[in-house]
């Protein structure tokens, strides 16, 4: 297969920055579309990948998997977008296509393993996909996304990961107008949870550990802040949230989260990979029927209509745009917390 040779950042070694590379792409085949990189979002997945903290890490690795750029070739197949097009790529370049997941739209839980659009399995190539940290990239044409023409591009990117791994489950737990959802964590996903909750017309609480988060929460559209330290303001919302959606991403106790659901009422961990500790009290479980469940990123289908609401409602996360040559520094800042709320890089800075 022809490729060709493209500028790229990434790592060799767990231990290492983040440096220019060079990365081969291929050609567009029939159902390809080239698209060239203009910004891509910082994601916390891109630090844990660079630097194996999953354990799972082939290197040479290129982060990036919130991607916006300009479509500048297509394949002869292509029907979903033309050359001069504005274009997104998110966490996903690959699935079978043909399993019972992939057939009800949710590629992300392909149950014969779906591509990472960064450290998946490259069945063009061989080898290992390389991410948006780059000039360029050539994806199949269905995992290819169209932006909405009134979005800022690069406050779109972080849609394409935040954004959509805190829609999909505001959209399966049948967020609506009236709905009570509360947010755990005010980061780069809690920031886009609360924006999109309140998109879709529910009332919207935050809950939060630092009391000077306030101010920041209600102007992204919470209605209430509650400190998540104070019993007496947990004591107050007892059996009140339908839907809570936790984006904390590491170990913390989810017991005083649950007892303030609702019969029936749902707590959704989408911040947090592993085994949980102090282990979860099921007793206000069963005595309410509330749930404590998961969820993934979402499906094309699913991240198109995201866009689609996105661009209706004029709803892109908040950012702070960096230079290329940054991103080392920019991970430090992450692991700090000391961003509002996503980095995205500025691409032609490569």
């Amino acid at each position: 297969m022809e490729t060709s040779t493209v500028k790229a950042y990434g790592t060799h070694a767990a231990d290492q920055d983040i440096m220019p590379m060079d990365i081969q792409r291929r050609e567009v085949t029939a159902k390809d579309i080239e698209i060239q990189i203009m910004y891509c979002g910082v994601c916390h997945s891109d630090l844990h990948i660079a630097r194996n903290d999953w354990g799972f890490t082939t290197y040479p690795a290129v982060p990036g998997h919130e991607i916006v750029g300009k479509v500048t070739k297509v394949g002869s197949e292509v029907t979903k977008l033309k050359v001069g097009d504005f274009a997104a790529v998110g966490c996903l370049v690959g699935s079978c296509g043909t399993c019972a997941s992939c057939k009800q739209d949710l590629e992300q839980y392909c149950l014969n393993g779906w591509v990472g659009t960064y450290n998946g399995k490259d069945k063009y190539l061989g080898g290992m996909t390389y991410g948006g940290y780059s000039q360029k990239v050539v994806v199949e044409e269905h995992f290819v996304l169209k932006v909405p023409s009134n979005l800022d591009l690069a406050a779109t990117a972080p849609l394409l990961c935040a954004g959509i791994t805190t829609w999909s489950p505001l959209r399966h737990w049948k967020v609506t107008k009236g709905s009570k959802v509360a947010v755990v964590g005010l980061g780069g996903l809690g920031h886009m949870a609360i924006k999109l909750a309140k998109g879709l017309g529910a009332d919207v609480t935050l809950f939060s550990r630092s009391p000077n988060k306030e101010k920041d929460a209600k102007e992204l559209g919470a209605d209430t802040v509650i400190i998540s330290t104070d019993e007496t303001q947990m004591s107050s919302v007892l059996g009140t949230f339908d839907v809570i959606i936790d984006t904390v991403p590491y170990v913390h106790d989810i017991n005083p989260y649950i007892a303030t659901l609702n019969t029936s009422g749902t707590l959704v961990l989408v911040g947090y990979l592993g085994g949980l500790d102090p282990i979860i009290n099921t007793t206000p479980m069963i005595m309410g029927r509330k749930s404590v469940a998961g969820s993934l990123i979402g499906g094309i289908a699913e991240t198109q209509e995201l866009l689609d609401f996105c661009g209706k409602h004029n709803i892109v996360s908040d950012i702070e745009i960096i230079k290329m040559k940054d991103i080392n520094e920019a991970y430090e800042r992450m692991l700090k917390s000391d961003v509002k709320y996503r980095f995205v890089i500025d691409m032609e800075t490569l």
